[in-house]
């Protein structure tokens, strides 16, 4: 079985470029999380306010947001379609 590293690529850019909406605190915080099986899968960006990155527990039960000061907020007030 061969990876298409045209694909691996591709996921590496998306990943940075999520990253690059992040704060330093941020991540700070998802470098800890991705220890534990975490990832940064979108970040929303609501007009007129800040980013919010949502990131998702390596089994897809659980997501949380970011706080702007890299706490997570486990109950964020919206729902996320599956």
């Amino acid at each position: 079985m061969t990876i298409n590293t045209q694909d691996r690529r591709l996921a590496d850019e998306t990943s940075a470029r999520l990253r690059a909406l992040l704060n330093e605190d941020q991540r700070m915080a998802l470098a800890d999380l991705e220890r534990f099986g975490w990832s940064l899968k979108f970040v929303r960006k609501p007009l007129f306010k800040p980013s919010i990155p949502v990131v998702f527990d390596g089994e897809r039960k659980r997501y949380a947001v970011l706080e702007p000061d890299g706490s997570l907020n486990e109950e964020p007030g919206f729902d996320i379609r599956s």
